[in-house]
């Protein structure tokens, strides 16, 4: 009788533990359309938006997020009227941002980049609310990037989406001290404004790494 609960109680924890174990995949596909600003840009960028089931995102939460995003990446004649927006099963340790398991969780996916993956807490030290990997930042990390990473800490997450997508198009960690600059080094609702040269640069870096293109 004993070692029948024991082997019952084996078989309890072994099913457990595989229930525990969900695969990394993607659930749901769907296409956010933003329409086209006045006038009609020059330049198109490509998203891809993936948010992770049991973080607190949903595809509600993270649609006028990248409208907002759009409209103030608009300013550069870039265009971001066609997102993806992907929903992704995985285990609960790549429900945070950590760069091991980022790295995992984007071999395994291998969406289409540029990527804003929008994640419930991080555990790097230093922590940051939302964080951007160009090329020139991922030498040690390469599989992340051209990604962003949005955490449900993220103060006014429109801008910082727009913020972080613009480090990755210049492919520069450069922060700007001008009143109102999206380049601010705190994310505000009022910093959305971008130089001529701002502009100029993310236009030139962006299409030199293929992270955009001409418009049809």
């Amino acid at each position: 009788m004993i070692s029948h609960l024991r082997l019952l109680l084996v078989l309890l924890l072994f099913a457990a533990a595989a229930a525990a174990q969900v695969p990394i995949a993607i659930r749901e596909r769907q296409t956010i359309r933003i329409p086209a600003s006045a006038p009609a840009p020059a330049l198109e960028l490509r998203l891809t938006a993936a948010y992770l089931d049991d973080t607190g995102w949903n595809a509600a939460d993270i649609r006028p997020i990248i409208e907002q995003s759009a409209r103030i990446l608009a300013q550069c004649n870039l265009g971001l009227t066609e997102v993806a927006l992907v929903r992704i099963g995985a285990p609960a340790a790549y429900r945070d941002y950590a760069t091991r398991s980022a790295r995992e969780l984007v071999r395994a996916l291998a969406l289409a980049k540029p990527t804003v993956y929008f994640v419930a807490d991080t555990r790097q030290r230093p922590a940051f609310d939302a964080e951007a990997i160009g090329r020139g930042n991922s030498r040690t990390r390469p599989e992340l990037a051209d990604t962003v990473w949005v955490t449900r800490a993220t103060r006014a997450p429109g801008v910082a989406v727009a913020h972080e997508l613009a480090h990755v198009l210049m492919d520069s960690g450069e922060h700007s001290s001008e009143e109102d600059n999206l380049m601010r080094d705190e994310t505000a609702a009022q910093n959305v404004r971008l130089s001529p040269s701002q502009c100029a640069r993310l236009r030139s870096r962006a299409l030199e790494n293929g992270l955009i293109r001409p418009v049809p």
